[in-house]
């Protein structure tokens, strides 16, 4: 599951912004992740194990990708103007897409939480 919600992302993020080098660095970003997640439980200092972790990654990252469905727009936007070499001083995130954002991130990771007890 949690290779299926990186495939998904990748796959998700190249679309919107169509830049080769965010992808990858999305990708790399996303198994580092989950790498550094399983280490942490595989060490002794790790509440939960590895397969638990696995889980709350998987969960979690599939609520950021649908959290940021609403802002696909925005983003493919917000890509086209960086190829066209426009620059802006500020990027202005809308608060509803960040409520969007923050509640499907936390109700993924509570349901992941759940599923892993």
């Amino acid at each position: 599951m949690a290779a299926v919600a990186i495939l998904v992302g990748g796959i998700a993020v190249q679309r919107c912004m169509r830049m080769s080098k965010v992808t990858m660095v999305f990708l790399a970003v996303s198994v580092g992740c989950c790498l550094v997640m399983t280490v942490v439980a595989a060490s002794p200092f790790g509440r939960w194990n590895e397969r638990q972790m696995l889980v709350m990654y998987a969960f979690t990252w599939t609520g950021l990708m649908v959290g940021l469905f609403p802002s696909r727009k925005l983003f493919s936007a917000y890509a086209e103007d960086v190829r066209r070499g426009v620059s802006r001083d500020r990027f202005v995130y809308p608060v509803r897409n960040q409520v969007a954002f923050y509640a499907s991130v936390l109700v993924m990771a509570l349901l992941g939480a759940a599923l892993s007890i």
